[in-house]
């Protein structure tokens, strides 16, 4: 229970729900029930429902479900973002098939349920014996307030009413008509747009700048939202875009493919590959999102080998340096966690790479990015190429760097770092698996 929360006595139009009523009523998640489709009737203000404290199969891996109110084609539904240890899926569902489905959860597959309407929060929880009981808080101001101004002003790298946005699943038509951005994807939103907002200012510090054509290779494209919100943001700058995803599923492939073919977007284009074995005609702008382990390295490496104005990287999964690593005797009592030696792994990894990427005349920065696939993987690395008396003073800087490398490797014990060796071995080089 959050500290900005006070429970309090409810509003007139909970009493009857909260105290408990007859026998026949008395079950509370009965009452919340009842309260749900109150709040969805259009008198108790429905903000959103979550589930969580989930409790069914572990290998669905499944972390929490939240529920918002849409409207697709004029008819009301219930849109499901099931929040996964790694992905997120959205199931939408008409609004009786969709009730029956929380029914269903409460008290099986989640033991806790917090209703969001009315200025208040309704919770239902689920002892270990299966007893439930309901209790209702104050919302804090913060939660109630309506987006301001403020909020929408930062949304303007980016149209919302653009038509291939429906064709991703993004946006839906309202019943006026007119393009409304889908209740569950509204942070994915702000990750899209917060993510362009990154890369303008890095291109405009870049040698990129003036460039009339850029071409960028976004590596995991998935479902292409940041691959076409690229193109579509280069193109508002006037510029020619030529933007490919590349992306191993052949589903997403094919999706993609047919929403720019369908919405007439030239210069931008979808390929089956993977990272290993992609070669560009030219690269400009290299991107490459939760790549696994050593894949980052090959698409930092591949960005390096082009020449690319900008190397843009959320790394994931870092194996190759925590089985390696011999701990100094210091930092043994430390690190004896599991949790904090992956993590110390991880910030060692990365903190080569950016070095190696500092060697190579770029300007280097790691820093903590919204997760743009919803995970806790969420650091980034941005690598903007130096030019000028910029480039000449990193070249003097480059044998200290180096060095700073070879006592990071000493230090830890390191043998080997893939994106080091694939530097020092050139075109065709690869790391052991």
């Amino acid at each position: 229970m959050g500290e900005n929360r006070v429970f309090r006595q409810p509003s007139p139009m909970f009493t009857d729900l909260i105290t408990p009523p007859p026998a026949a009523e008395a079950d509370a998640r009965q009452r919340f029930m009842r309260l749900l489709r109150l709040a969805l009737s259009g008198e108790g203000g429905f903000n959103k429902l979550l589930l969580s404290k989930y409790s069914g199969p572990k290998d669905e891996k499944i972390e929490r479900l939240t529920v918002r109110e849409l409207e697709l084609r004029g008819e009301r539904q219930l849109s499901f973002l099931w929040r996964h240890a790694s992905k997120d899926v959205t199931k939408n569902h008409p609004l009786e098939q969709g009730l029956a489905l929380i029914d269903e959860l409460l008290g099986t597959q989640f033991q806790n349920a917090h209703l969001l309407a009315g200025g208040q929060e309704l919770q239902l929880a689920f002892s270990r014996k299966g007893r439930p009981s309901l209790r209702v808080a104050k919302l804090a101001a913060d939660e109630l307030a309506a987006p301001t101004a403020h909020d929408k002003e930062k949304q303007r790298h980016l149209e919302l009413g653009k038509p291939f946005w429906t064709a991703l699943g993004l946006t839906h038509e309202g019943r006026a008509g007119e393009r409304q951005l889908v209740p569950a994807m509204s942070r994915k939103w702000k990750q899209i747009n917060k993510f362009i907002e990154v890369m303008s200012a890095a291109i405009k510090s870049s040698p990129l700048a003036g460039a009339a054509e850029i071409h960028v290779s976004d590596f995991g494209s998935g479902k292409g939202y940041l691959t076409f919100a690229m193109h579509d943001w280069l193109s508002s700058q006037g510029k020619q875009a030529e933007v490919s995803g590349i992306e191993l599923r052949e589903d997403m492939v094919r999706l993609c493919n047919a929403a720019a073919q369908q919405h007439g977007l030239a210069g931008l284009r979808f390929v089956q590959d993977d990272v290993r074995h992609y070669k560009p005609a030219r690269l400009d702008v290299m991107i490459a999102l939760h790549a696994c382990d050593i894949a980052t390295d090959y698409a930092i490496h591949l960005g390096l080998r082009a020449g690319a104005g900008i190397i843009m990287c959320s790394p994931c999964c870092h194996k190759q340096i925590r089985p390696q690593m011999q701990l100094p005797p210091q930092l043994r009592p430390m690190l004896q966690h599991g949790i904090h030696l992956g993590q110390e792994a991880e910030m060692v990894t990365d903190a080569l790479r950016a070095l190696l990427l500092e060697a190579s005349g770029y300007e280097t920065q790691v820093f903590e990015f919204i997760a743009l696939e919803h995970t806790s993987k969420n650091k980034m690395i941005l690598a903007v190429k130096k030019s000028g008396a910029a480039l000449a003073a990193a070249e003097k800087k480059r044998p200290e760097l180096l060095a700073q490398i070879s006592e990071i490797k000493r230090f830890y014990g390191i043998r080997e770092q893939c994106l080091e060796s694939l530097i020092q071995q050139g075109e065709g080089a690869a790391c052991p698996a």
